[in-house]
């Protein structure tokens, strides 16, 4: 890891923080100079994060929040610049698998909170930090997407569905802020050793799959003020 803190002075706020993917970025954007706002359902998994990257001599804010509480979603914009007056970077990562089922099968209730979750949270999260992203020197906007919305397949549907949804969303945002100083991107992070891909995947052997950890460098780029890519989704 470099000793360049790449994020010195920035605001970030980071969903689905308390673990996985999210926990990892969370930390690694305090390494690098940032005061991170870890948005997550889970307590005490957001207060040992805190106190690890305390421990780091970082700094960090919890937010035990869930994201389908649309109206505090709505609310959080204000909240956000009544604190630091700023919000230079915001990371859509918090997600849910849903069922892995035939679409002829899947649960209502099931399909509208997978919905809710991974597309809709995420609209409401842009309504509430746009302005604060555009007052930003370097806004960016940063979506965890997956390689199962390139396409259909059997029992995914619903999840992959929902990524499509958010990666449709997110590039109509991007192109909506082509002429602002805001930089709006998805990643797509593969094979990571989550709990969501071993709840996907039972039989696979988790040893095998690159931590969360591994892929930050990409989430530090594409938050960092040097920047070069818009509108588009890579690869982690």
């Amino acid at each position: 890891m470099s000793t360049q803190k790449r994020l010195e002075g920035k605001i970030a706020l980071v969903t689905g923080a308390s673990h996985g993917i999210g926990r990892a970025i969370a930390k690694r954007y305090a390494d690098e100079g940032a005061t991170v706002i870890a948005l997550g359902r889970n307590v005490g998994a957001l207060e040992e994060l805190d106190d690890e990257i305390r421990a780091a001599g970082g700094k960090a804010v919890l937010l035990p929040l869930d994201l389908t509480m649309y109206e505090k979603i709505d609310a959080m914009g204000a909240s956000i610049y009544e604190r630091f007056g700023k919000l230079d970077i915001v990371v859509g990562n918090a997600a849910v698998l849903g069922e892995l089922a035939p679409v002829g099968h899947i649960d209502t209730q099931m399909f509208e909170n997978t919905y809710a979750v991974n597309v809709t949270a995420n609209f409401r999260l842009i309504r509430s930090v746009d302005k604060l992203l555009r007052f930003s020197d370097a806004g960016r906007a940063i979506f965890v997407t997956s390689g199962a919305s390139a396409k259909g397949r059997a029992y995914w549907g619903l999840y992959a569905s929902t990524k499509a949804a958010l990666e449709s969303l997110v590039l109509s945002y991007a192109q909506e802020m082509d002429d602002s100083k805001v930089k709006v991107n998805l990643v797509n992070p593969g094979r990571i050793r989550t709990t969501m891909r071993a709840t996907a995947y039972p039989g696979e052997d988790p040893e095998t799959l690159p931590t969360p950890e591994t892929i930050t460098d990409i989430f530090v780029d594409l938050a960092a003020d040097d920047c070069p890519h818009h509108g588009e989704i890579l690869r982690a």
